[in-house]
């Protein structure tokens, strides 16, 4: 009987437990569990892909195994556990989340924890991301089998199983003038001329298409028409936009490139490769720095950039983030820079793994040499210069630097005779009293000021000079004996100025200086920052005070006197700090130039010893002389370096020399809060890929070219599907007015799916296998019959297929807008096909209220230089549009264009019909239709067949004539040029 009791009490107090426990599973599951998904997981989740501090909060296992502060939940003590501290803000260095949760929260919270914290969620999360695979742009890219029995273009065959499943047919060829006009504007961007419609209607070979084609694609012109769409799809323009708009006058380079490399054909692979890393992956190649012009490619807010500069380096990086990641790879990063995103599989942690990729790099001019082999001198002769200036003697003494320095000997005549110059005045402008003393030297005593600038006159009694010479001496006068007044001893001089005075002149002549030597600099302030031009540079002597110094100032070419000369030598010394010289001595000389170096005790004293005799230290420090100064020649000599706009470590722009000698470091901001730092972020990418790493693994993370060149392969990855079917699907997009996915930078969910996922696929992986050859494509889809097929309206598919999805027929577009202008000017034989160089700024400009200047389309000449060129070559005002290309859907280029909008609507037409470009060129082509023919039926004749590619009908002919003869020629052809049939391609 006692054991069945047992046994009985057993059973309550079992099933009492699994009820309480119940009980305990679903208060979590109702009130604890929102509250930390609602305002924890963000940090601390498998989901978001942050797990902060260590610590996850979506299992059980996560909070009882505590993160890098330990345990964050002691089960039926709320307050020992770390997690009841956070919530509550009781610890200043322990505040989670950083926006206090409610009371109401808080206790709730407490009263789990105080219950044992029960908590069902005991087996592992998985990523959310491993579902996110089962949508169409991130499943495996596989090349799909080709429907039908292989007689057809493979874009044919997909295009028309679609069409069969719908019971449809395909449209019948359109003919000759139709395609050649279809052709020549998506190749070239160019109308046709008579004459080449003539040529193409009368080749009878069957392969004429094709070979046409081959023609265009090999021209220069492709080149010009492609790189057009590919700027406007990384948002490319000649000026930063935002509110100081200013001019960028290097950024053209990068255009050139982008011409050049399409119509080269290089590889997909190659073209993303050489954008984001050129540095990197050839560094040989120079010539290539102008591809880093991609990253320069956005918007610049300089404004900010001086004012809230943490910010705006957060937001520029956001921006190239966007741009490269929607480009390449058409997604949406940019999403998830405040939290995960909500529609794709992107977390927080890989935007700012994005980030981190470009952390390292800032906007401005970016100098490099376009030559090669200019490149490889240059680099020779600096990493000789910076041997010589750390007295590397595994470099110096070479045998190759050796003979330099012996031939230097050879070549050196006796040591240089200096004439000290007597000053006749001497002034200080900052009121120090001047004295000159029995050795002609100048001394300073008095107050010292904050900064002087002197002036001495004096008359050489040489006929000619090479050098002039500055000795600084010291004096017990001066602080430490000199030979400076600060308070160490040491001076600071700015600049160094020297002017000729012949007898009887009006104004003295500035000569030139072509080289300093110093016999010591001070580090940071070399003798060259007195000939900079840089009143924030100077040359210093610290910290070998106490004893003398001398310079040397070598003028560009000899200077011969006539007696009775003057020289006038400025000292300016404007850095601050009694930074001043006490003593002084001018001298010059006539001596070769080789001679007049300046050298430091150690090389004037081993220059004594004969060559076979002198120690290694000796030859060292004499070599490191000789050779700097030979560096710096030849470096003088070489070519001056070009400059693209561009993003790198190094860069120029409004703020001065942007450099990073590493990169940032990038953490994590809670809800995209700058405020609110989390850890720190390795640089990667998006990590939904399994067959591809989500953070890069490099040798040196602090290498900074080596992050751009790593995000470079993970986007050319033959296993990457969203490289490849972006570009596809871009390609396809410019050929057919519509992408296959009508989003071209958004395959997310957000975005559109492909009306034909099989052609996209077979397409990005005829791409990927033909070595990423963009004309390859072209080849394919120009010569299908999808491509051909006539535009005519079909009343059949206008319910079934409205927006021609399908592609049972050709798509009518309308001429965007650089092809109108370019065809404008065909049209009337007066387009310039010159290619590369300087934008073309088709207005004049004036000073604004601020840095951004105010621009004059209306009063540009539209007949001079340049006026004629195509549009390609235009300068684009980032936030100031041309009236003519606005009023054509030109798109704003502070945002990302893939796709060019389009409107029809009164005031484009008006914008047509009376833009002064029109006016101006209705003119220009009546012009050239009366040279043409004498008789005014003739002339309207020729204008049709030049805008429309055919003879006018005999209606058209009768009153277009009629409108010539009341109201001129140029309005037929003003008319023409407004004419539905010019503006739209069938």
């Amino acid at each position: 009987m006692n054991g069945i009791r047992f046994t009985g009490l057993l059973l309550i107090l079992f099933y009492s437990h699994q009820s309480l426990q119940a009980d305990g599973d679903q208060f979590f599951r109702e009130s604890v569990e929102p509250i930390l998904k609602a305002h924890c997981y963000d940090c601390h989740s498998h989901s978001a892909g942050v797990m902060e501090g260590e610590l996850t909060l979506d299992w059980q296992s996560g909070w009882k195994t505590g993160g890098s502060r330990g345990t964050a939940i002691v089960p039926g003590q709320p307050e020992q556990s770390l997690l009841i501290k956070a919530i509550r803000h009781t610890d200043p260095d322990l505040k989670m989340p950083d926006e206090k949760l409610s009371d109401q929260q808080i206790a709730i919270l407490t009263k789990w924890v105080g219950q044992g914290a029960p908590d069902p969620r005991i087996s592992q999360p998985q990523s959310d991301t491993s579902q996110a695979l089962d949508w169409w742009s991130l499943k495996p890219l596989s090349r799909p089998t080709v429907p039908g029995i292989g007689h057809l273009n493979p874009i044919d065959a997909f295009i028309q199983q679609r069409l069969s499943e719908q019971q449809l047919k395909p449209a019948p060829q359109a003919d000759r003038r139709t395609l050649l006009r279809r052709l020549m504007y998506d190749l070239h961007g160019l109308h046709p001329t008579p004459a080449e419609l003539e040529a193409f209607v009368n080749d009878q070979r069957p392969d004429a298409w094709a070979r046409l084609v081959d023609q265009l694609l090999a021209s220069p012109r492709y080149g010009e028409r492609w790189a057009r769409h590919w700027l406007d799809t990384i948002h490319f323009a000649d000026s930063h936009g935002f509110e100081h708009d200013v001019f960028r006058p290097h950024a053209w380079r990068f255009r050139d490139y982008v011409i050049d490399r399409l119509n080269r054909d290089i590889s997909w692979t190659r073209f993303i490769r050489e954008q984001l890393a050129a540095d990197y992956f050839y560094p040989e190649e120079t010539e290539l720095t102008v591809a880093l012009g991609f990253l320069g490619a956005g918007p610049y807010d300089s404004s900010a950039a001086a004012t809230a500069p943490k910010s705006f380096e957060y937001l520029d990086r956001d921006d190239l983030v966007t741009q490269t990641m929607g480009a390449f790879v058409s997604t949406t990063a940019n999403c998830a820079r405040c939290h995960t995103h909500k529609f794709d599989p992107i977390t927080q942690s890989d935007y700012f793994a994005l980030q981190a990729v470009f952390a390292g790099i800032g906007k401005g001019d970016v100098s490099f040499d376009a030559d090669s082999a200019v490149a490889a001198q240059r680099k020779k002769w600096e990493a000789l210069r910076q041997a010589a200036l750390e007295n590397n003697a595994s470099i110096l003494l070479q045998p190759e630097y050796k003979q330099l320095v012996a031939a230097w000997e050879q070549q050196r005549g006796p040591e240089p005779q200096w004439q000290v110059l007597t000053p006749e005045t001497f002034v200080s402008n900052g009121g120090a009293d001047l004295k000159r003393q029995p050795d002609q030297s100048i001394l300073a005593s008095g107050p010292a000021p904050e900064q002087e600038s002197i002036l001495v006159t004096v008359q050489p009694e040489l006929k000619t000079i090479t050098a002039v010479r500055l000795d600084l001496l010291t004096d017990a006068s001066l602080p430490h004996q000199g030979p400076g007044r600060a308070h160490n001893g040491n001076l600071h001089l700015n600049e160094v100025e020297i002017r000729v005075f012949p007898p009887d002149a009006q104004a003295g002549q500035k000569l030139a200086i072509s080289r300093a030597t110093a016999d010591f600099d001070q580090a940071g302030w070399t003798i060259q920052h007195a000939l900079d031009g840089n009143p924030k540079t100077a040359w210093g002597i610290y910290p070998k005070v106490g004893v003398g110094h001398y310079a040397v100032f070598e003028l560009q070419s000899p200077l011969t006197l006539k007696p009775g000369t003057r020289l006038v030598v400025s000292l300016k010394q404007v850095h601050g700090g009694a930074h001043l010289i006490g003593r002084f001595k001018l001298s010059a000389t006539a001596a070769d130039q080789l001679n007049v170096i300046a050298l430091p005790e150690a090389a004037a004293a081993a220059l004594k010893i004969p060559a076979k005799d002198r120690t290694p230290a000796q030859q060292t420090a004499l070599a490191a002389v000789i050779l700097k100064y030979r560096a710096e020649q030849e470096l003088a000599q070489l070519p001056q370096q070009a400059k693209v706009y561009a993003a790198a470590a190094e860069a120029a722009n409004e703020r001065g020399m942007v450099k990073f000698t590493q990169p940032r470091e990038i953490r994590l901001l809670a809800r995209g809060n700058l405020e609110k730092p989390r850890g720190i972020v390795a640089p990667g990418a998006i990590s939904v890929l399994p067959s591809l790493p989500a953070r890069f693994d490099l040798p040196d993370p602090q290498a900074e070219s080596a992050r751009r060149a790593a995000l470079a392969d993970w986007l050319i990855d033959p296993q990457n599907p969203l490289t490849w079917r972006s570009i596809a699907n871009r390609v396809w997009h410019y050929h057919f007015g519509q992408g296959l996915c009508d989003t071209p930078n958004d395959f997310g969910r957000m975005g559109g799916t492909p009306s034909h996922p099989e052609l996209l696929d077979w397409l990005a992986c005829e791409l990927r296998d033909h070595n990423g050859s963009l004309k390859h494509l072209h080849r394919l889809i120009c010569n299908s019959q999808t491509y051909q097929q006539s535009s005519a309206f079909r009343s059949e598919l206008s319910k079934i297929d409205p927006e021609n999805r399908l592609l049972a027929r050709w798509t009518r577009q309308r001429l965007d807008a650089d092809s109108y202008r370019d065809a404008v000017l065909r049209v009337n034989g007066t387009l310039d096909l010159t290619m590369g160089g300087p934008g073309i700024q088709n207005f004049t400009q004036t000073p604004g209220p601020q840095a951004t200047p105010v621009l004059h389309y209306d009063q540009f000449d539209l007949d001079s230089p340049g006026a004629y060129r195509r549009s390609i070559y235009r300068v684009v005002w980032r936030g100031i549009p041309d009236p003519l290309m606005d009023a054509l859907d030109f798109p704003d280029l502070g945002l990302l264009s893939p796709v060019r909008g389009f409107s029809a609507s009164p005031l484009q037409s008006l914008v047509l019909w009376n833009n002064r470009f029109v006016l101006h060129h209705s003119l220009k082509l009546a012009e050239r239709a009366r040279q043409t023919k004498p008789v005014i039926t003739d002339q309207v004749r020729q204008i049709a067949r030049w805008t429309w590619l055919r003879e006018p009908t005999s209606d058209e002919q009768r009153q277009l004539t009629a409108l010539a003869e009341t109201h001129g020629l140029e309005s037929v052809a003003r008319l023409m040029l407004n004419s539905n049939e010019f503006l739209f391609v069938e």
